[in-house]
């Protein structure tokens, strides 16, 4: 068994996950090369007896209770039997040669340790123009050259190197690395999306558990897939909650890493006065400072957060004092 795919789910949307499973099923590498778990993720109407897996010889269906993408990505990664881990989503629908690609590049690159790809979208309505370059907080990667680095500050400085987690490819050891941490670090298991919530950098965490191994981390242009993206993730709504998940969720990842922490962000009303006179003169969207305006309030509650969970584990050794602006 070269390769386990992983496919978490909650409550999918039967089309999208259609073609995820299509997709899936028209794969150039051999079945009985690769296994198949799909981790049903605590979905209203259990999955198992509604989406026939009988198409692939080494196919699981298993269900994890606890609501969490973390939860179910675990059960997966303990349950996987191959060296190499692949994750899916419900909404992935990746290239006929994708599984095969992501053997190869695990043999020709054997110093990496985690690896992703190009995420293409497919919008089920037009993309809204205030959107801008905020296309990344709905998963958009172009990936137009092969990279890779090991550096810890790599996310930060250069996030071209850092695969995100549709498509995510990590070895066996990785997955490992990464249970372990998250039974012992409170951080790790506040990470990444739970129900309505949107954080993340529960990818990232696992991705830099190669860096703690001594491995690098990577993008290649031969991984492609295409996200398929509903209307309801294109509406100010779901953006402002993405930017306010995402910017607590990269403050517990900086802590729990020892990496330096940007100031508590608050504005006086003169910086606000400042603000509003830039957004008329620049005729900055509503949108956009909408969403910048949610940003300041996830790291807010997330430097809350940090508090408590410092007061809650006494043995806990408290992160970096350093700041970035």
């Amino acid at each position: 068994m070269k390769l386990s795919v992983i496919l978490c789910t909650h409550n999918p949307r039967a089309e999208f996950l259609q073609r995820t499973l299509e997709a899936l099923r028209n794969q150039t590498l051999p079945k009985d090369q690769w296994e198949f778990l799909m981790i049903d993720n605590a979905s209203t109407v259990p999955l198992a007896g509604r989406v026939n897996l009988s198409w692939h010889p080494h196919a699981r269906h298993l269900h994890e209770s606890k609501l969490g993408k973390l939860n179910a990505w675990l059960l997966g990664m303990r349950e996987a039997r191959a060296e190499i881990l692949l994750f899916v989503d419900d909404d992935n629908v990746l290239a006929p040669d994708y599984l095969e690609q992501a053997i190869a590049i695990g043999k020709e690159w054997p110093l990496i340790g985690a690896w992703g790809g190009s995420i293409a979208p497919e919008y089920e309505t037009t993309l809204p123009e205030w959107v801008g370059t905020d296309v990344w907080r709905i998963t958009v990667v172009e990936v137009k050259e092969d990279t890779w680095g090991n550096l810890r500050e790599g996310y930060t400085l250069n996030p071209s190197i850092a695969p995100c987690g549709a498509g995510l490819c990590v070895r066996r050891a990785v997955a490992h690395k990464y249970i372990e941490r998250c039974q012992s670090n409170p951080f790790s298991i506040n990470l990444d999306r739970c129900g309505k919530g949107l954080g993340g950098y529960g990818d990232i965490d696992l991705v830099y558990c190669a860096l703690d191994l001594g491995m690098g981390m990577g993008k290649s242009t031969k991984l492609q897939l295409t996200h398929l993206i509903p209307a309801s993730r294109l509406t100010l709504d779901y953006f402002v909650r993405q930017a306010e998940g995402d910017a607590a969720s990269n403050l517990l990842f900086r802590a729990s890493r020892g990496l330096p922490l940007p100031q508590s962000q608050s504005m006086s009303w003169l910086q606000k006065a400042r603000w509003f006179f830039h957004r008329v003169k620049n005729r900055v969207p509503r949108e956009t400072y909408a969403i910048q305006k949610a940003s300041i309030r996830g790291s807010q509650r997330g430097f809350a957060l940090l508090a408590e969970l410092n007061q809650q584990n006494l043995n806990l050794q408290a992160p970096t004092s350093k700041y970035i602006p």
